[in-house]
């Protein structure tokens, strides 16, 4: 079975930094762009990040410059690092990949950025 397991939220401060994780399994990992999502509280899901099978990396305009996602394959992990966070980063973030016309999701995990 496909799972995405998130990892790594949790309460910062502004300006500080965190790393989520995305352990993966049940596919093949190497062949798929993984995707982060985020949704904050009464705003729709946006999509933060994505890297492609060939590690080529796109990023929403609102985390340009602050946030790296990354892949390590033989792991089956994804990492989204997380830089100089603002209040507006307050969010859960979701790990999601696309095959054979399904969506699978991971269960979310929390970052909240507050002083």
């Amino acid at each position: 079975q496909v799972q995405l397991v998130e990892s790594g939220g949790g309460l910062v401060q502004p300006g500080g930094s965190l790393r989520l994780s995305c352990a993966a399994s049940g596919f093949g990992f190497r062949s798929y762009s993984m995707n982060w999502y985020r949704q904050a509280p009464g705003k729709e899901r946006e999509l933060v990040a994505v890297i492609s099978s060939s590690s080529s990396t796109n990023y929403a305009d609102s985390v340009k410059g602050r946030f790296t996602i990354s892949r390590d394959n033989a792991k089956r992990t994804v990492y989204l690092q997380m830089n100089s966070l603002k209040p507006e980063d307050t969010a859960v973030y979701y790990c999601n990949v696309r095959m054979r016309g399904y969506e699978y999701w991971g269960q979310g995990t929390q970052v909240t950025v507050s002083s």
